[in-house]
């Protein structure tokens, strides 16, 4: 008898250690995750996704606010960060107010940052994911000198870029990219079937980086698929602001001489407060022009782009990969290709001052129409 006793407090001991234990775990406060932010320089496009990245976040959950004011009168991206430290809120991500690093399109602060943050891991330790945006981020950060959760973020082909392996695996367990392989194809592709020009004109920087920017590589198929010309203009564009956007528009004046047609590319020298400076060149010729950064450029100005709810899609995709490393997959095992909604845009304003009438099967057809051209914030 004494021995059954014995043996059912023994027992009642270790389901009611069992039972604490579980209830401590579930009590356990889950990680914080501290980030920071990676950029080459300022770009329009990263306050974008940046932005829709953030929205993502609170429709998750993971943060309280994700509606981050984006700067109209430049293209940085500090006060955007700044304010999700301050504002952001949540108990899951933690943006860290020295977390911010921007080289501003200078080499040598680009080293000084890859530097500096790589010490930081290894010596404080305090960074638990990482935003990579843009190219040059992307490739400074898709390292193994460190493993910490990458997430490279608005680069046109990380692929060819050299930040991810392939499309199907990054190579490294700590990094993820976005990837969308047949959206620039697609782009030149409609843009051929609506004028059926013989030679494009595509402005880039010719650097490893310069056309990686632009997915050279799958502007080149898409143009021997279709037996066009392509009318390249190469300058230096990964540069300070001024002379970046200086750059460009040397680049599309030449290139509205010389082409058919144009596919202003994704670069630093297309700042949505200069627009109406940038795209007269291109008035003045008559010439199509087509966005590869999409609907926001057209909203602005550039005749046509393949219409996407804003950068919506992409943001939702990087929060949701982010997201799925936060709940314990590696950043390796975490999808890379996402697609976004098919779909045209055309500015009406624009194809009237180059003469361009939209038939009525192509009108029929666009999913968003604009009537203005201006400056973002006007």
């Amino acid at each position: 008898m004494k021995r059954f006793r014995l043996s059912l407090i023994l027992i009642l001991a270790l389901v009611t250690g069992c039972c604490a234990a579980a209830s401590a775990a579930q009590a356990a406060p889950l990680k914080k995750w501290r980030a920071v932010y990676v950029e080459g320089g300022g770009y329009t496009d990263y306050q974008q996704i940046l932005a829709a990245t953030a929205q993502g976040l609170a429709k998750l959950g993971l943060i309280e606010h994700g509606d981050v004011p984006i700067p109209t009168d430049a293209d940085d991206t500090r006060p955007m960060w700044d304010w999700l430290a301050e504002h952001a809120g949540g108990e899951r991500i933690e943006f860290l107010k020295d977390g911010y690093y921007s080289a501003g399109w200078d080499e040598k602060r680009r080293a000084e940052n890859k530097k500096a943050l790589l010490r930081r891991i290894r010596e404080r330790g305090d960074v638990d994911m990482i935003f990579a945006y843009g190219t040059w981020a992307g490739l400074d950060m898709a390292t193994d000198e460190h493993s910490v959760p990458v997430f490279s973020m608005s680069v046109t082909d990380a692929v060819q870029a050299g930040i991810v392996k392939s499309v199907e695996d990054s190579g490294l367990d700590h990094v993820h990219a976005q990837l969308e392989p047949a959206r620039y194809k697609r782009q030149i592709t409609g843009f051929h079937d609506i004028f059926k020009f013989k030679k494009l004109g595509v402005p880039y920087e010719d650097t490893p980086e310069g056309r990686s920017d632009v997915a050279l590589a799958s502007i080149e198929e898409a143009a021997q698929e279709l037996g066009i010309e392509l009318v390249r203009c190469t300058t230096t564009l990964n540069v300070q602001a001024d002379q970046s956007f200086a750059n460009l528009r040397q680049c599309l004046a030449t290139l509205a001489r010389t082409s058919d047609a144009i596919y202003i590319t994704t670069n630093s020298g297309v700042q949505w407060n200069r627009m109406k400076e940038l795209l007269q060149p291109i008035i003045e010729a008559g010439v199509p022009s087509f966005s590869q950064s999409g609907i926001e450029e057209t909203k602005l100005g550039v005749l046509m782009s393949l219409a996407q709810s804003s950068f919506g899609s992409e943001g939702t995709f990087g929060a949701e990969s982010v997201a799925k490393v936060m709940a314990g997959a590696r950043p390796r095992d975490v999808g890379q290709v996402f697609e976004s909604p098919l779909g045209l845009a055309i500015n009406l304003k624009m194809a009237m001052l180059i003469g361009w009438n939209p038939p009525l099967e192509i009108l029929a057809a666009v999913d968003a129409i604009y009537q203005d051209i201006k400056n973002a914030g006007e």
